[in-house]
Order: structure tokens, then C-alpha cells, then sequence
């Protein structure tokens, strides 16, 4: 019995007691909450639906626990129930009705811990999306990181996910971008507000080797050389090393697009044709406060030319256009205005703000030796995807960065996730799969697995701890969904394989010695097989391999 089996069997024992006693069931909250509790002692769950319900209905809270209580005792799978405090419920399962929680996990393999709560939602998820003028840094890295994993976790509660790099190849830094590699070409330091490094030397040889005397023509022509092949090799390093990293898109959304096709301009026209954009100081506004933000914005500036937030309101239009449900941009730290400003220009257009969220992650640093690294090897000024993935490899650095909340800003020791440790998460969580994987080894040396096993013989307290924890992956899995937060599900393989090595220090899977196999080795073969099966799950949705050898 999984928590969401044991909420749906209280919530329907309650709304029995309630009608039994002519009270009224319709104030039961839908789905009812129950926990483990901290303290094992007390049971394997707990809830507090009596105290939560009890006012409501004008009963005591401690007789409505009561009822429960003796209603779920009765019931198939509780072992018992006790009422505590002012009403809480511990409940303690029949050791077949947590067995059954094993049984669940094989009987699904890879599809434990999947919902279809998003079926039928069409979601673009924009993350990366670093400007082509220099390698992805850190900032960007760990959207990569976040922004896969929360794609894998989107798909696996049925959402219809499309990730998409929005290709900023229009607007100054270009310009800025393409200035540096003609100095570089013609051998003079990198302009004041230009881009310098190795990699802008390696890119500007690779423009003159593919277009020979590319200097000797007209600037205009030259210019536009340098733009648009050293934009291109650019952004093919960008996809490259993201590919390395494991992560693809399935768009790459060209920004310059939407002013070639018109798209800007129509956006444009609308939003004045509607009301919401207007003339002031030579240039037009969009009526932003009126939808929340905290000042208008300027969307065509006094010479003519289009503001940054132009391009953002036609692309949010064209996402739209192409049926999506729901658009979630991951920004970074320095683009807070962004949250209201595109709310703004979607409820501006007469559509609901809420098909747009922005997640804003915060920085990134890298510590070795209790010194903060600042210098790239390659980029000159910035860490860089490259630098990190050479530092610590790629399951690291997605791990790395994918366990703490996006609000925080983490500082990564490079030491520590080099290690192998088990002071180093990612190491732990693989560590404890590998070592799952050769018991499965082991045991079919010896002609045994977990199949036709009596779940009910697992009663050992660390037996229970296990399968508790068990249960609680696909609650984790829809909270981190629901919520866009990745790292619940990094936290939780913590947990998990923390408990699984304190069972497997308190419990011997694997006959010794002389000693027969038995029942109880087939059981525990099982449960390990279920453990297994979870944490490959669990490490797959953070686009972390499982390793079966360590």
C-alpha cells in the first residue's frame, strides 16, 4: 500500500464515519495528507485529517480520531491505528499490505513513479538559450542541468514536453561578438566592449580558413562574413558541448526570425490597434502597469528601433500560435523583471498570464582548495559547461547542480565532487545502485532472485524503513513536478540510498556459508530489486547514469 493508496483508503473510511454519524463528508479536502513520521516509533504514517475536519463538523477532534481509528483497524492492509495529542493518527501497516509497495515496483519497472496528471498538456520549456557570442558559462550550465531534468520529470507525469533554446542571433552583442573576431583577425586587442579568450582566436581562424580573404573585401561584406559564419561555428560549439552533457533540444528558435517574418511588427500593430501600447516622448509604451508590472515598458524606442521586449512578445505569441498550454522560461538571477513583464505583455494580448512562468535561477560558483575559481582556461573571463564537465565529469556536474533549490546560489568544491566518497552525493546515490546491482550478480551466481517472493515475511524495521521510503517516490516525483523544483527528486535518491545502506547493514540478503537458501533471502532479493529499480529511476529523471559497477 503506497501513501496515495493509504490517503484514497482514509479518505474514504472518513467519509464513511462522517455519514455514519449524520455529519457532513463534503468538507473532507479532496486528497488527504498523510506522513512518515519522524519518530518511527510512532507508526509508518500519520495524519491529522481529525484535527483538520473536526471544527468543521463540531465534533472534539480527539473522538472524531477516535472513530477513524477504530474504522481503519478493521480495514484490509492496517495493522492498527492510534489516536495521539490533540487528534493525530499513527497507522501502522500489515506487513502484506507493504509488501505489496515492492510487488508495485516490479510489477511497473521504469514507469514507477509516472502519472498522467499533465496528459494532454502542451508545455515549451525555454532554458539555456545563451547568447552565441562565447562558450555556455555557469549560470547557463546549471539550466541545463535544472532545465533537463525538470523536462524528464514534466514528461513523466504525462506532460507534452518540447525543449527549446531560444537563439538570440539579433540585437548589440552580435555586433559586439562579430567586432571582436575581425580585431582578433587582424591581430588588435578585442574592442573595449567586445568578447576576448582563446576561443574567440580559434573562431576567427576558422572564419578566414573557410572563407579565404575574407579581409580583403568590402566592410560591409567582410562584417557580415565574420557574423554570420562565426555565429553559426559558435553556436555549433554551444550544441556540441551540450550534446556531451546530455542534453538536446527539440527547437532551436532563431530569434532574428521573428523580425524577418514580420512577427515583431505584427505584435507590434496589434498591441496598438488594442489600446495597450501608446505614443510618449517619441516613443511607444507598452500599458504594462495596467497588468501588474511595476512600470511600463518601452517597446519601440524613440529612434525607431525595436526594444528587447518587442522580440519577447512575439516569440511569447508564436509559442501560442504553435498550441502550447503553458510556456515556462528559465532566466537567470538578473532578469526578476522579466516575471511581470511578460505576464504583462500575455494579458495584454487578452490571453491568461498564468500560461507563462518564469523561474529565475541564481549563481554559481566554483571552490577548490577553499579559494573561489574565476578564470577560464578557454573563455578568458568565465567558467565555463567545459570547464566544470573536465573538473568533475558529467554525472557530477548535473548532480552538482541539479540538488539544490534554483533560488539558492550553490558554491560547488571541486574536491568534493571529484571524490569517490561517500561525502559526495552523487558517488553515494550511485555508489548504493552499484552495489544493488552486484548483488543481483551474486545471486544469480547462486541461482537466485526475487521472483515468487513472500513480501509479507518483511518485518524487520529496516525492512519497513525501505519500503517506506520506496513508497514515497512517485509522491516525490509529482511534488517536484508540480512545484518545477528537480532537486526533490536529487534529495530524495539521498535518502534513499542512506536508508538502503543502513538495511543492508542490518539484514543479510544472501545466504552464507553453508547456510540454505530460504524464503527470506527471496523476499529480501526482492525488496533489493525494487530499491534498485528506484534509484535508476530516480537518477535517470536527473539525466544521471546508474551505474551497475563501481
Amino acid at each position: 500500500m503506497t501513501p496515495a493508496d493509504l490517503a484514497e483508503l482514509l479518505h474514504g473510511t472518513a467519509a464513511r464515519v462522517l455519514a455514519d454519524r449524520d455529519l457532513d463528508a463534503s468538507v473532507l479536502p479532496a486528497t488527504l495528507t498523510v506522513e512518515r513520521p519522524r519518530n518511527p516509533e510512532h507508526g509508518d504514517y500519520a495524519t491529522n485529517v481529525a484535527m483538520q475536519v473536526a471544527k468543521k463538523v463540531g465534533v472534539n477532534p480527539r473522538d472524531l480520531a477516535t472513530w477513524l481509528a477504530e474504522a481503519l483497524t478493521a480495514a484490509d492492509g492496517i495493522d492498527s491505528a492510534d489516536v495521539a495529542g490533540p487528534g493525530f493518527l499513527n497507522i501502522r501497516l500489515a506487513a502484506d499490505a507493504q509488501g505489496a509497495i515492492v510487488a508495485k515496483v516490479l510489477g511497473e519497472r521504469d514507469a514507477y513513479g509516472s502519472a498522467d496528471v499533465l496528459a494532454g498538456t502542451k508545455i515549451n520549456l525555454e532554458f539555456v538559450s545563451a547568447n552565441p557570442t562565447g562558450p555556455i558559462h555557469l549560470g547557463g550550465t546549471r539550466w541545463a542541468a535544472v532545465g533537463d531534468a525538470l523536462g524528464r520529470i514534466l514528461t513523466a507525469q504525462g506532460g507534452e514536453v518540447t525543449r527549446e533554446y531560444y537563439f538570440n542571433d539579433h540585437g548589440a552583442q552580435i555586433d559586439r561578438f562579430t567586432r571582436s573576431l575581425i580585431a582578433s583577425a587582424l591581430g588588435e586587442p578585442a574592442p573595449e566592449d567586445g568578447y576576448a579568450g582563446a576561443y574567440i582566436v580559434d573562431i576567427a581562424q576558422s572564419v578566414q580558413n573557410q572563407r579565404p580573404g575574407v579581409l580583403e573585401l568590402p566592410e560591409d561584406e567582410r562584417n557580415e562574413a565574420f557574423r554570420s559564419v562565426g555565429v553559426e561555428l559558435m553556436f555549433e560549439h554551444i550544441k556540441r558541448t551540450l550534446h556531451e552533457f546530455g542534453v538536446d533540444f527539440d527547437v532551436y528558435f532563431h530569434e532574428n526570425s521573428l523580425f524577418e517574418s514580420g512577427a515583431v511588427e505584427k505584435s507590434v500593430e496589434t498591441l496598438k490597434a488594442s489600446g495597450n501600447l501608446y505614443f510618449d516622448d517619441g516613443a511607444w509604451w507598452l500599458k504594462s502597469t495596467d497588468y501588474g508590472d511595476d512600470k511600463d515598458r518601452v517597446v519601440i524606442k524613440s529612434d525607431g528601433n525595436a526594444a528587447y521586449i518587442a522580440g519577447d512578445i512575439a516569440y511569447f505569441q508564436d509559442k501560442r500560435s504553435r498550441g502550447f498550454d503553458l510556456c515556462i522560461y528559465m532566466l537567470g538571477a538578473d532578469h526578476h523583471g522579466y516575471i511581470a513583464r511578460l505576464k504583462a505583455a500575455a494579458a495584454a494580448f487578452g490571453d491568461d498570464p498564468d500560461t507563462v512562468e518564469v523561474m529565475i535561477g541564481q549563481m554559481v560558483n566554483l571552490v577548490r582548495d577553499g579559494q573561489a575559481v574565476k578564470m577560464s582556461k578557454r573563455a578568458g573571463t568565465v567558467i565555463t559547461l567545459d570547464d566544470l564537465v573536465e573538473a568533475i565529469g558529467v554525472d557530477a556536474a548535473r548532480y552538482s547542480l541539479v540538488r539544490s533549490s534554483v533560488d539558492q546560489s550553490i558554491d560547488i568544491d571541486l574536491a568534493l565532487w571529484a571524490s569517490a566518497s561517500s561525502e559526495n552525493p552523487v558517488y553515494y546515490v550511485q555508489y548504493a545502485h552499484a552495489r544493488l546491482s552486484s548483488i543481483a550478480r551474486n545471486a544469480a551466481d547462486l541461482g537466485l532472485s526475487g521472483e515468487g517472493a513472500d513480501l509479507a515475511l518483511l518485518t524487520h524495521d529496516r525492512e519497513g524503513d525501505l519500503i517506506r521510503t520506496i513508497g514515497e517516490y512517485p509522491r516525490v516525483v509529482a511534488k517536484a513536478a508540480e512545484l518545477r523544483e528537480p532537486h526533490r527528486v536529487a534529495r530524495y535518491l539521498e535518502e534513499l540510498a542512506g536508508t538502503y545502506h543502513r538495511f543492508y547493514d542490518a539484514c543479510r540478503i544472501l545466504p552464507q556459508g553453508d547456510e540454505e537458501p530460504g524464503d527470506l533471502h527471496t523476499a529480501r532479493l526482492a525488496l533489493c530489486a525494487a530499491a534498485r529499480q528506484v534509484l535508476a529511476n530516480g537518477l535517470g529523471l536527473l539525466g544521471v547514469s546508474a551505474p551497475e559497477r563501481m
